[in-house]
């Protein structure tokens, strides 16, 4: 009994770190967050605290039971943040804010009609297990044919890929992960299927580079009721070349490497990695969301 009143106390008169949620930030996360009551006998920790718990997580990119002491415990805020995942809170939450986000930008349509695709190789870890090339004992050989881990041939490193779907301002619409060695080209129709249903069936075109081509993608993509154009680099290119549309998804990802817990990955199962994703945008989206709808003092 003591050591939890002093462990309460702990959270609440702690110094602040610079990852925790803002006043104006957690008015509008925090009904996403609530599961149950707030006077629920079940609740120990505050669940401002437990955000910050998983914030901190996700910015400083520390293993769980690194988790500081005047936080709540690690496992309290391990296993909260997997029934936020598994209730689909930060999917909702980053929903909810691209909506809001365009209609402070004055976008014609509440549901965006064009998007950009592509995807990023996260560098395995040995946390990541097989799905990334690693097991019980330590990589596989990258050479091996025997290797269940994911090897991306282009990039030359071993991990999971994440396949990204955003509007042309960057708002998350649908991400995926596999292996690294899965195919951009065989990902289309899960990640416009994933799209069609974010959005209502309002994406009619998809941008994406020469590692979409074929007739395989193509298809997939109309069979979900839009099109791809494919962004081509320049016949004579010379050095960095900025292409147009492309670079929007290539900046959510720059967006996402400002969390250190996604600059690889560092997770056992694939919908952990998605979910820590959608967190990082959720924060990202509802910090925009505030700078521009509350005036600065």
């Amino acid at each position: 009994m003591l050591v939890a009143v002093l462990m309460l106390s702990q959270e609440l008169f702690r110094k602040s770190y610079p990852s925790d949620v803002s006043d104006e930030e957690w008015a509008f996360v925090a009904p996403y967050l609530a599961l149950v009551r707030e006077d629920a006998p079940q609740r120990e920790h505050e669940l401002r605290e437990v955000y910050n718990g998983l914030r901190y997580i996700v910015k400083c990119g520390c293993p769980w039971r690194y988790l500081p002491t005047n936080l709540p415990p690690w496992w309290v805020v391990y296993q909260q943040t997997m029934r936020w995942i598994k209730a689909g809170v930060f999917a909702s939450m980053a929903h909810d804010l691209r909506l809001l986000l365009r209609q402070a930008q004055q976008r014609p349509h509440a549901e965006p009609t064009a998007a950009v695709l592509d995807s990023r190789t996260l560098q395995s870890t040995p946390e990541s297990g097989a799905r990334a090339g690693y097991d019980r004992y330590g990589p596989w050989d990258r050479f091996s044919s025997t290797s269940p881990g994911g090897h991306d041939g282009a990039k030359r490193r071993k991990g999971s890929k994440l396949h990204l779907a955003v509007d042309t301002l960057g708002h998350l619409l649908a991400l995926h992960v596999t292996p690294a060695d899965a195919g951009d080209r065989e990902q289309v129709g899960h990640l416009c299927e994933q799209m069609q249903q974010a959005t209502g069936d309002s994406v009619e075109v998809a941008f994406v580079d020469q590692g979409y081509t074929g007739a395989s993608a193509a298809d997939a993509a109309q069979a979900q009721g839009m099109r791809l154009e494919v962004v081509k680099l320049p016949a004579a290119k010379r050095g960095f070349v900025l292409l147009p549309r492309r670079w929007v998804v290539e900046r959510s990802f720059a967006w996402a490497t400002r969390f250190r817990r996604l600059t690889r990955d560092y997770e056992r199962l694939a919908s952990t990695v998605a979910g820590l994703h959608l967190v990082a945008f959720a924060i990202l989206f509802v910090q925009r969301a505030v700078g521009l709808l509350i005036p600065s003092p």
